[in-house]
């Protein structure tokens, strides 16, 4: 009795079909658990980039002559909400910011929960973690 060589392959084709739907059932976890955490690591970096930026930009408004702690949040809020970043806390030591003597520092704090500003509708790595940036300028004012 002969074999048929169109069955064989049609046989062999099918069966690796389920050899390869099987394998991708095995990676395809992995590989998108892979993709979301870099998305979410990368989302987290890129806000700790422009939490960095406010509270610098925050500093600078709070080291002028007759600065008061909302003109430092207003400074930091405007430039978050550029980004499309809110819920955020911000601390400024001292406050207000123009007690400070000349040659003192003025610290200013920015966090936000990483679970407000991902991408994720539900952040995985990072979901407890609190993004947290500071910038401490001196008072260079006429003394």
């Amino acid at each position: 009795m002969t074999s048929n060589p169109d069955h064989l392959s049609s046989c062999r084709r099918a069966a690796r079909r389920g050899a390869v739907t099987v394998e991708f059932a095995l990676v395809a976890p992995i590989f998108f658990m892979f993709v979301l955490g870099v998305v979410e690591f990368t989302r987290a970096m890129m806000v700790e980039s422009l939490l960095t930026n406010a509270a610098h930009l925050g500093a600078r408004a709070g080291i002028i002559d007759s600065a008061q702690t909302s003109d430092v949040t207003t400074a930091v809020t405007n430039y978050l909400s550029g980004a499309g970043i809110s819920g955020t806390t911000i601390s400024v030591t001292p406050s207000p910011p123009s007690s400070a003597g000349y040659g003192q520092n003025v610290t200013v704090k920015v966090s936000v929960p990483y679970s407000s500003v991902s991408w994720l509708p539900a952040p995985e790595y990072l979901k407890s973690v609190n993004l947290t940036a500071t910038s401490i300028m001196r008072r260079e004012t006429v003394q």
